[in-house]
């Protein structure tokens, strides 16, 4: 079985009630490299993903979930 770590963070931008624009701009990042970290496109640095969670206000896991090969939570 093969093991996928996924960001969530379009879930939490929502819920949170933030811009797109507003979280690349608290980043330091182009609207493009968070939209590529959103539909799971590029990777996330270690460095970056603890920025975002201080920008979401939420804990690092928050970020993440882990799927099984067939899409199984």
């Amino acid at each position: 079985m093969v093991m996928q770590m996924k960001l969530v963070i379009e879930e939490l931008i929502r819920e949170k009630g933030y811009q797109k624009r507003y979280i690349a701009e608290q980043m330091g990042i182009t609207n493009n490299t968070l939209t590529h970290w959103m539909k799971n496109r590029s990777m996330i640095k270690l460095d970056q993903a603890v920025k975002l969670a201080e920008v979401l206000d939420c804990e690092l896991e928050d970020l993440f979930i882990i799927e099984n090969d067939d899409g199984g939570k």
